[in-house]
């Protein structure tokens, strides 16, 4: 009886720790809370809660209310009667709306109609395809109709036969394209180029539509770099992101303000600080904006000076290891912030201005973490090979003991310029790697926003220099640690980190015993002639491979994984996406192929449907077992003594 009882005992303890551990299941099942903004009269917050239901392979969205002093969230059906209409002008008399028009004829059906079943595209110039789409001649446009009698018919083309999208593609929403307070003039965003000088460029601008006249005038022509995410306060001045060099998509993005006669740069003066999203205070004057900074992202405050000669100061509001990920809403000397660490999905959170103190306002997903261990992240300063001072962040197991040894795994990040943060992803997930008996080691190597505009730069145009030996120099010195073991380390990461796994699997010298790269640039050369944006290729390898007499692309093409396949020798997992435009399916299929002609254990995952990143509920699971999977089977996670 009492064999039986300890039995029974273990296996009860056995279930509760596979209850109190994150997995790829339990990941799936939190709630997405996204804010939506504060009702008419400053009282409540609208937000959605997001939740895939793998079963059906989608997602169910439902939205709520919540009073900003906190209390229990009513459930709503019909949000934006909730919230203001920015789509309609001030005054009441238009509506503001986007459509796909057809402007260019590519498709064999629109050239041809007598041929109705006809398959076919005819290009003649570059962006041809972007992101997961095949260009197919229509362009987002904005169209401008009556309010209050308002038909289809009456909708007016503000950017007629023009092949330009506004909302920018593939990602742009109803924040390009937004009223100015005197409901006289319509600001929109676009990049106006076309085929092959799109796909070469970024200068994206700002461009004002007069309604009395229908003449469109560009507001930021000298700029040559991006111009997006356009705000006006209540006295019509306008605020929006900047960068200054064209095809540079990873330049250092400052806070501009404009009062309609001068410009003034609210951010130039803190080199450290790249913008990453911004909105008006109640006043007029303030602007909260976030940024990274010392690996995580957090709220700022700047009042806009106007026309006196007053150098604007900038306040850091909040302070700690998590991220603020936007604002909601403003309700006299209370914010409501997005914020997220890695060990939480987003809630929202009140915060006070002054002191920057917060409450969480949601809770969404207490429960559930209130059955889970979560993991210690921990700040370690590593020396580099060129005698800098590396922030790398290293997240711990759930009921971590330092005197036994645990398989460690070095986290590369894409981008390259990406900032590596308190970030909580639903696929690249510290908590849940963590949380399969894994110690994770994220270094903000060179190329990470946060750490000043040098640090940012020195990824480019030296893909395989001193980023590689940052991420050795990582590894290196945690593993110093006896509670790593250094027969089992892996080296795991997507895109540019992807990159990373096909580059550290030719110079490793025997440190790790498994890789996995999703997404990853394996062949620099057919990057270069299949990837959709080439002003990133033209950036980032300063230039094209045919160039001979340019040493610096001469140099960076030198360091294509692909060029040292001879030194692989390690078990290797390859993901691709089958929709991914900007990394090609040839990368995935390339790098595998390789691994299997050298004998070189190795497995291939492909996801047809899935473009840079993994949308479905199913795929993911997919993605997620077979990684794990995989890990088990090269470097299994059995801590020990």
């Amino acid at each position: 009886m009492k064999n039986l009882l300890l039995v029974v005992a273990i296996g009860l303890a056995s279930s509760v720790t596979a209850q109190n551990k994150m997995t790829p299941e339990l990941l799936w099942k939190l709630g997405r809370v996204g804010g939506m903004g504060i009702t008419k009269d400053k009282k409540k917050i609208v937000f959605a809660v997001t939740k895939p239901d793998i079963d059906a392979n989608s997602s169910r969205t439902k939205y709520f209310t919540i009073p900003i002093e906190g209390g229990k969230p009513t459930e709503v059906e019909e949000a934006d009667t909730l919230l203001p209409n920015d789509k309609v002008s001030p005054d009441g008399q238009y509506m503001l709306t986007s459509e796909d028009t057809l402007v260019k004829k590519v498709n064999a059906t629109d050239l041809y109609p007598d041929l109705p079943k006809a398959n076919a595209y005819v290009y003649t110039s570059l962006n041809y395809r972007h992101w997961d789409t095949w260009e197919d001649g229509k362009f987002s446009h904005v169209f401008l109709a009556n309010h209050v009698n308002g038909r289809p018919a009456d909708l007016k083309d503000i950017m007629p036969n023009e092949p330009f999208d506004c909302p920018q593609k593939p990602s742009g929403g109803g924040e390009d394209f937004i009223w100015n307070p005197d409901s006289k003039h319509v600001l929109y965003v676009t990049k106006k180029s076309f085929g092959t000088n799109y796909a070469v460029s970024t200068n994206t601008d700002l461009y004002e539509y007069d309604i009395s006249t229908g003449k469109t005038k560009n507001l930021t022509e000298s700029n040559k770099g991006y111009d997006i995410a356009p705000a006006y306060n209540s006295k019509g001045e306008l605020a929006w992101l900047q960068m200054k060099r064209d095809g540079y998509e990873s330049d250092k993005q400052d806070l501009v303000v404009s009062n309609g006669t001068t410009s003034m740069n609210l951010t130039r003066s803190r080199d450290e600080i790249h913008v990453e999203g911004f909105k008006w205070a109640d006043d007029g004057k303030t602007i909260f904006f976030w940024a990274p900074i010392n690996g995580t992202i957090q709220l700022f405050s700047v009042v806009y000076p106007g026309l006196t000669k007053m150098l604007p100061v900038i306040r850091q509001i909040t302070k700690g290891d998590f991220d603020i990920t936007g604002v909601v809403g403003q309700s006299g000397d209370t914010l409501v912030v997005s914020r997220t660490d890695m060990n939480h999905a987003a809630e929202l959170y009140t915060l006070n201005i002054a002191t920057g103190a917060m409450k969480q306002l949601t809770h969404i997903n207490d429960g559930t973490y209130k059955t889970l261990g979560l993991c210690k992240t921990e700040r370690k300063f590593v020396t580099t090979t060129d005698h800098k001072k590396m922030l790398v962040w290293v997240i711990y197991p759930p009921g971590f003991d330092s005197s036994k040894k645990y398989p460690t795994l070095l986290y590369c990040q894409g981008g390259p310029q990406v900032a590596l943060t308190q970030f909580y992803s639903f696929r690249w997930n510290m908590q849940l790697m963590a949380s399969q008996g894994y110690i994770i080691v994220a270094p903000c190597r060179r190329g990470m926003p946060g750490f000043g505009t040098k640090w940012n730069e020195e990824v480019s145009k030296d893909w395989g220099g001193q980023v590689m030996r940052d991420y050795l120099s990582a590894i290196d010195a945690v593993s110093k640690e006896k509670f790593v073991d250094t027969n089992r380390r892996g080296c795991v990461g997507a895109s540019f980190g992807g990159f990373s796994v096909f580059a550290l699997e030719g110079l490793h010298q025997g440190r790790f015993k498994t890789f996995i790269a999703h997404d990853g640039i394996f062949d620099f050369r057919s990057m270069y002639g299949t990837t959709d944006e080439l002003f990133f290729e033209n950036w980032e390898k300063g230039g094209a491979y045919w160039e001979k007499n340019n040493p610096v692309a001469q140099r960076s093409f030198s360091q294509s994984p692909s060029n040292f396949v001879e030194k692989w020798n390690t078990p290797i997992m390859i993901v691709q996406g089958g929709k991914d435009f900007r990394v090609s399916i040839e990368q995935g299929q390339q790098a595998f192929q390789a691994a299997q002609l050298k004998g070189i254990k190795s497995k291939f995952l492909y996801l047809p449907e899935e473009n840079h990143w993994v949308l479905s509920a199913q795929n993911a699971q997919v993605w997620q077992r077979e990684f794990y999977k995989w890990l088990e089977e090269t470097m299994p996670a059995i801590g020990e003594k």
